[in-house]
């Protein structure tokens, strides 16, 4: 994986290898890294993907943040440690949240914005914000059940539950704490670049009330709705997650 200095912080991200098309940025969830997103999105023919590990995720070096904002900072300073003119990012979650928060800012670069599983607001129940400190492994087992829908397999519920482990408590903490202090109900109105607000019918951690009020809010946005999936609805149905993010490209879906 190539890697890139942002603030100091050595941030490694995937890259696709396609060299022309439309530029696309994906930031990941809480407690994730970029194996959260499927590797044939990842990877997709004709887009020009960049996939990284937020700080203290995945292979990315430092601490990881407790604020959207500081991690809308990260990907705006990646985006422009490597030269990208213009780029859609789309967001998971914490990584929803990011995006959002960039959609609102409209920084230069940015020319639309993918909403996969994520809200306007994003309170976390106190439990889990206590269980890091008193219980994680357990926390970990309980967000993990939490996340994937009930027809996921075991073996995805323990990959999951076995990548979140790796991580250390106040990088998963921190993520946390940074969705249940997200608030931006009274700016989405504001955004004016395109945006696709993805929702799974099975997700119980940002149910599809939460998509449909984006997409009644943002101005111009289309709203998919993905059958038989939950919060990790990317590695769940990544066929159809990646159908609907290259259908807002404009990109020919690969056969």
């Amino acid at each position: 994986m190539p890697v890139t200095a942002v603030d100091k912080k050595m941030l490694y991200y995937d890259r696709s290898d396609s060299e022309t098309g439309p530029a696309l940025i994906l930031v990941h969830g809480s407690g994730g890294d970029h194996t959260h997103w499927p590797e044939g999105l990842r990877h997709h023919r004709g887009i020009r993907v960049y996939t990284p590990d937020l700080p203290g995720h995945g292979r990315s070096s430092g601490v990881g943040c407790t604020s959207v904002e500081a991690y809308a900072d990260v990907i705006d300073r990646f985006a422009r440690s490597l030269g990208i003119e213009k780029a859609a990012v789309a967001g998971h979650s914490l990584g929803g949240a990011v995006a959002l928060t960039l959609a609102i800012r409209k920084p230069g670069w940015l020319n639309g914005a993918i909403l996969v599983g994520t809200g306007a607001r994003l309170r976390v129940l106190p439990k889990i914000i206590d269980g890091f400190e008193n219980a994680f492994e357990e926390t970990i087992d309980m967000i993990c059940r939490q996340s994937i829908g009930p027809r996921a397999s075991a073996s995805l519920k323990a990959a999951l539950q076995h990548q979140m482990l790796h991580n250390e408590p106040d990088v998963i903490s921190g993520d946390y704490l940074a969705c249940d202090h997200f608030d931006v109900m009274d700016d989405i109105g504001n955004i004016d670049c395109p945006a696709l607000v993805i929702s799974a019918t099975d997700d119980r951690m940002t149910p599809v009330k939460y998509g449909q009020y984006l997409s009644r809010h943002i101005p111009g946005a289309t709203f998919a709705l993905i059958e038989g999936a939950g919060h990790m609805m990317a590695v769940e149905k990544p066929e159809a997650l990646i159908a609907e993010v290259v259908r807002f490209l404009g990109i020919p879906s690969e056969k």
